[in-house]
């Protein structure tokens, strides 16, 4: 895998993702930036919350499971001191739809966690994750 981001202006970046997919990164205004993009630490958390999602649908699909909704709430703690790294980051999965066993569920979400998602992987954060299915919680220490 290869990634090529140039430099736009000022302290803006944009690159074009191998699957063609453009991206722009940049700073808020208070720090010298343009605010003219994603900071890149939210492009952190949307890259795990990517992969552990798609993980997820893919072993739901194969457990027969169908459900008609699916959002992740993704919040992350960093460190007060330079780099300020991701020390903590919790997901929290919401499953709406119908005969949704949590025992499947919370298995999809073990699954992703502790297998499948080379990005969790690469991270050096703990990662926490908790779900709901049909607003109720389920087990918030996968």
């Amino acid at each position: 895998m290869e990634a090529n981001i140039k430099w736009t202006e000022n302290i803006s970046f944009s690159g074009t993702t191998i699957s063609g997919q453009e991206i722009r990164m940049d700073a808020a205004e208070e720090v010298g930036g343009n605010n003219s993009g994603a900071r890149p630490t939210e492009l952190l958390l949307y890259g795990l919350a990517g992969c552990t999602g798609i993980d997820i649908v893919q072993i739901l699909k194969k457990m027969r499971l169908e459900f008609t909704s699916f959002n992740m709430n993704v919040k992350g703690d960093r460190a007060e001191e330079h780099p300020k790294r991701f020390t903590h980051i919790h997901i929290h999965y919401a499953f709406e739809g119908e005969e949704l066993p949590s025992e499947k569920i919370a298995r999809a979400i073990q699954l992703s966690k502790e297998k499948y998602c080379s990005v969790s992987h690469s991270l050096n954060a703990e990662i926490t994750t908790s779900y709901s299915i049909n607003g109720v919680n389920g087990n918030h220490n996968l």
